[in-house]
């Protein structure tokens, strides 16, 4: 999946469930999922755009297949899944609560698949600084959190910052806007939903489990789209073209981020997490400028930063906030975050510097679908 997402978010009491004694390093889990996550953005938009196969639904259908098989195997011969036992899961509670979930995040895998086609990978990592107020709305329009204007008023620099984002984004794309914004708005409603659903204590399940529950009904809805709107242009030699063991691939590494994120829930803080999106998702807007030659123009830069600045500010709160900032003087003893914000720092100011000079990098790596 082009835009492949942690699926979906847990139950409280399953992430302190799983934290046990730490036999590797946190930073080992932080990075591993900083790898996967990226590495499942940028081998897609090499395989969606660079290498020609123009199919994002056969793509996303087919990862579903290979989650689905893996997390059947998992349950079949690993102890992983065996909380699934403690779920109270009968036909009637999955076509009432699975199967809708499911049509959302379907949905949001198409239309954040659609996007990639016709935005750049650097462009719509901006875009997705959007993701916690799309989210924050949902809440209120279902009904799972009451209205609170003060908390409105915290996320405004997210949506300030993504606004002059897109006003510098040069190779600006209706079609491909419309798409993510969709994205958006189905991934937020499926993460409302997910929170309703697990807020009861019948229903506790890690990502692994919920993958189980979740990736037959989307790979049997997803499959369905595919029949109508792309197998009919779709060819073996397409297939063939970009290379089974190339889909095995791609399909294995967006498998190994669910699984990656099995393991960093439980080692890590709500701190460490976020700063380790963060820092993510600066990593992708540089990899996407170094490796599909994106520009990114100084505008795009600025906005960016208020953005993510804005994101920190709403997921930690203000005295969090402060306290990060505080952690950024040289003191003796300084707590794990502390260099997990130097690195951010760094690579922010390497992100500015390239920035500045990427207005006259050629565009070769990047063409429009649109021209095609």
């Amino acid at each position: 999946m082009a835009d492949r997402k942690e699926l979906p978010t847990v139950n409280p009491a399953v992430a302190q469930n799983q934290k046990q004694a730490a036999s590797v390093h946190p930073a080992v889990y932080i990075a591993s999922w900083i790898a996967l996550s990226s590495g499942v953005i940028i081998f897609n938009k090499w395989i969606l755009h660079t290498a020609g196969f123009r199919f994002p639904l056969f793509l996303t259908t087919w990862h579903l297949v290979f989650a689905t098989v893996m997390t059947q195997i998992l349950a079949k011969f690993t102890h992983h899944l065996d909380s699934r036992h403690k779920v109270p899961m009968t036909p009637a509670v999955y076509m009432r609560a699975i199967v809708p979930i499911g049509v959302f995040f379907s949905l949001s895998l198409i239309c954040g698949n659609l996007a990639y086609l016709y935005l750049s990978v650097s462009f719509i990592q901006m875009l997705k600084a959007t993701n916690s107020v799309a989210t924050l709305l949902a809440t209120w329009a279902l009904g799972v959190a009451p209205m609170r204007l003060q908390t409105l008023g915290n996320v405004s620099f997210i949506v300030v910052g993504v606004v002059i984002a897109s006003i510098g984004e040069i190779k600006f794309n209706m079609i491909g806007f419309i798409c993510q914004a969709c994205a958006t708005v189905f991934e937020s409603v499926r993460l409302v939903m997910v929170q309703r659903l697990l807020s009861s204590a019948e229903f506790k399940m890690d990502p692994l489990v919920s993958l189980y529950y979740f990736a037959p009904a989307c790979a049997v809805m997803n499959g369905i789209a595919t029949l109508f709107f792309e197998m009919p242009s779709m060819t073996m030699a397409d297939i063939n073209n970009l290379g089974v063991s190339t889909l095995v691939a791609n399909a294995a590494v967006a498998f190994g981020l669910n699984v990656a994120v099995v393991f960093l829930i439980g080692k890590t803080s709500a701190l460490v997490l976020t700063l380790s999106g963060v820092l993510k998702d600066i990593l992708l807007v540089v990899a996407s400028m170094v490796i599909f030659q994106d520009p990114v123009t100084p505008l795009q830069a600025v906005g960016y930063a208020i953005a993510l600045g804005g994101l920190i500010y709403y997921k930690l709160g203000a005295e969090k906030t402060m306290a990060l900032l505080s952690q950024l003087r040289p003191t003796y003893g300084a707590s794990r975050p502390r260099s997990l914000v130097v690195i951010l720092v760094l690579v922010l100011a390497g992100f500015y510097f390239l920035s500045g000079s990427s207005v006259s990098l050629p565009a070769t790596g990047y063409t429009s679908a649109t021209s095609h």
